[in-house]
């Protein structure tokens, strides 16, 4: 490991985290500031743009929807020095807060790729919103075996500029009853992509139910890279160190 390390300028680290609690309502960009602060904080060697400007090298790979908790989150980040994964996982810990948790670092082949560029999938658990009144979860799992019968699963897709009628079975890779609600294997990333909340919403539509988003609760278990058959989550390609 040391020959490898002394052989590139910058190490490639990919970090896992969750998001959970009233931390579902803090934003993307905002996240991306509390990392930042927690890296200088926790006194990591992370390496820095060259220019009048200066920032962390990192990256995201899949960015959460507000409102969403997540175990399976990640970002990517360069480093001029590492020291081992159970010792730069406690540094940062204890500079986050409640609801931000890293749970992996593994470092990168040099020529990896970015993690948002090769995420290919998105697993989630759906339950119950307990603030609202509404039940209409037990519904949604007693149709699941009719709509993966179907040959297909329309629902209106909107864009910043249309909208259109489109098929999102083929991108539902996976659907069944799991625990007190719904699990779901989706398609996610920047070649296919189906956001949890469209297949809530296509599936209230064939029980002939209101749709609405606040009934229901989206927590990502994982974030996957590979094809269909063959998934691995994103920390699979890499090692501790």
């Amino acid at each position: 490991m040391r020959s490898f390390m002394e052989e590139v300028s910058v190490l490639k680290l990919r970090i896992k985290y969750e998001k959970t609690g009233v931390l579902r309502f803090i934003g993307h960009l905002d996240i991306m500031r509390l990392f930042q602060k927690a890296i200088r904080r926790a006194k990591l060697d992370v390496a820095y743009t060259k220019g009048f400007s200066p920032h962390q090298i990192i990256s995201f790979a899949a960015p959460m929807p507000l409102g969403m908790t997540s175990e399976g989150e990640y970002f990517d980040g360069e480093f001029n020095s590492v020291t081992s994964t159970k010792d730069m996982m406690k540094r940062l810990n204890d500079t986050l807060p409640d609801g931000i948790k890293v749970h992996d670092i593994v470092l990168l082949d040099e020529k990896a790729k970015p993690s948002m560029a090769i995420v290919t999938a998105s697993d989630y658990y759906i339950y119950k919103n307990e603030e609202c009144e509404n039940d209409n979860l037990k519904l949604l799992v007693e149709i699941i075996d009719d709509v993966l019968n179907k040959s297909t699963l329309e629902i209106v897709k909107k864009t910043k500029t249309k909208e259109e009628m489109s098929d999102i079975k083929p991108l539902i890779y996976e659907l069944k009853p799991y625990k007190d609600g719904i699990y779901m294997l989706l398609a996610s990333g920047s070649r296919d992509n189906l956001k949890p909340e469209l297949v809530i919403e296509a599936l209230c539509n064939e029980a002939k139910i209101t749709y609405n988003r606040y009934d229901y609760m989206i927590h990502r278990i994982e974030t996957y890279m590979g094809e269909r058959d063959s998934l691995k989550p994103l920390s699979c390609d890499g090692v501790r160190f």
